[in-house]
């Protein structure tokens, strides 16, 4: 489809338009910000190892919305591990954490965790919730899911880690993204 040309009156309609109007802002294009530039990633210092001193291990990372962290090396019996990644064990006990606020779960993840492990269980599933779905409307974008990032690093702190021998997501019959299975270690 081509654009005609205005006629001769239009133009003098549009000018008689222009000349009763007033401007709505003092400039017509406002200048746009620069986009701020993205840091160099540099990568973390090294620490050697000493004779005297063990490796230190870096601390734990909070991962980026929709990244996949490394799968951990598998400490328990493989053929359980195989059957629990099926969904084919059945956990013995579930806390549910969703819609708890952090100071709220943390506790309660604790106290859960350390009565299963003095009651014998093995396995327990720790429900977390897939995070808030919808609009971002957080500063801090990709903030969502809180307690599905912290529970695994939670784990693998003290008083837990102790306790916890292996930390796996959950099969889609018990919850999929929204649950990990907690392998404990035997009480001693």
């Amino acid at each position: 489809m081509t654009r005609r040309r205005l006629t001769a009156e239009e133009i003098k309609l549009w000018h008689q338009v222009v000349e009763k109007t007033e401007r709505l802002h003092t400039t017509a294009n406002p200048p746009r910000p620069l986009p701020k530039p993205k840091p160099a990633k540099t990568p973390a210092p090294r620490v050697a190892a000493t004779p005297e001193a063990p490796p230190v291990k870096p601390a734990p990372r909070l991962g980026i919305q929709g990244q996949t962290p490394k799968p951990e090396p598998v400490l328990m019996d493989r053929k359980a591990y195989g059957r629990m990644k099926r969904g084919k064990l059945v956990p013995e006990r579930r806390i549910d954490l969703h819609g708890m606020t952090l100071d709220r779960a943390h506790p309660a993840l604790t106290r859960f965790i350390l009565s299963a492990q003095a009651s014998g269980l093995r396995l327990v599933l720790v429900i977390t919730g897939k995070g808030k779905a919808g609009a971002d409307d957080s500063p801090i974008p990709g903030m969502r899911g809180i307690l599905r990032r912290n529970v695994p690093i939670w784990l693998s702190m003290p008083p837990l880690a102790q306790a916890v021998m292996q930390v796996t997501p959950a099969h889609v019959s018990h919850g999929g993204e929204g649950a990990v299975y907690v392998y404990l270690r035997r009480s001693r």
